[in-house]
């Protein structure tokens, strides 16, 4: 598929039709594997410092030294599985002190060095194209940001509607949102300026209009005036080939805004 990515097409183990597909990606391994040894590192750095501590007697307390030992594992879960501690108090009374002995899965930590940004596939489809199958998966990242577009940047959050035709003119408000939000994405993309609506979005409400009126003997004439881009905007306004208008726009046919107060 990439250059850094490799696929492959896999028996079932059990004989069944069901074949699967194995996906490894080079380059976001390296991301990981960098996310993992941090975590590894912040591991034990944390456990090395309470170990001392408790050698050194500053820290005699079992149940506090296990909380703090399990927020640091908390905090830092991805590599919290390959490593095994246990607190024991030696003495007794005033004399008691905690051992604190760590242990490094080895052969665990090797197997997520191995398999690193590595999935498997399972599919009853009967395509035998290993590619096609990764790419019909992949689709399935699209369907999930735009629930998560629908949600976040446009902020429709469900609503509870009692009446049919309701519920169904929702929906398609939602849908023609999303298809102009995804149109304004294709549009950015292909003008060579990403493909981050919200952003572009942010900038252009920097743009205002205003409406001047002129009255007249027999009417009042109304002029619609608009704001100049800012030096950051007028880049983006000239890849995607908009143009502002720069003289007044005479308006008719404006329809008032009514609003009504219930007490």
């Amino acid at each position: 598929m990439r250059p850094d990515v490799e696929i492959k097409l896999c028996p079932s183990p059990d004989g069944s039709e069901e074949p699967y597909v194995l996906c490894r990606s080079q380059g976001r391994k390296d991301k990981e594997l960098a996310f993992l040894k941090r975590f590894i590192t912040r591991i034990e750095e944390g456990l090395q410092k309470i170990q001392e501590q408790a050698a050194t007697g500053k820290v005699r307390d079992k149940h506090k030294v296990l909380l703090r030992i399990g927020k640091l594992l908390g905090k830092n879960s991805r590599a919290a599985s390959l490593y095994g501690v246990n607190v024991d108090e030696i003495g007794n009374g005033k004399a008691v002190c905690l051992a604190i002995t760590v242990t490094k899965n080895e052969e665990r930590y090797n197997w997520a060095l191995t398999t690193s940004c590595s999935y498997i596939l399972r599919t009853n489809w009967p395509e035998r194209d290993s590619e096609e199958l990764c790419k019909t998966y992949m689709e399935l990242t699209q369907v999930e940001d735009a629930f998560r577009t629908t949600k976040s940047d446009l902020g429709m959050r469900p609503i509870f509607h009692q009446k049919k035709d309701r519920m169904q003119a929702h929906i398609l408000v939602c849908f023609l949102s999303l298809a102009m939000w995804r149109m304004l994405s294709h549009w950015m993309n292909c003008s060579g300026i990403g493909s981050a609506p919200k952003k572009l979005l942010e900038e252009l409400r920097t743009v205002k209009s205003l409406d001047v009126l002129l009255p007249t003997r027999d009417k009042t004439i109304r002029f619609r005036v608009v704001s100049k881009a800012s030096k950051d905007l007028q880049p983006l306004l000239q890849r995607l080939k908009l143009r502002l208008p720069n003289r007044p726009k005479k308006v008719q046919n404006v329809v008032p805004i009514f609003t009504s107060c219930t007490g």
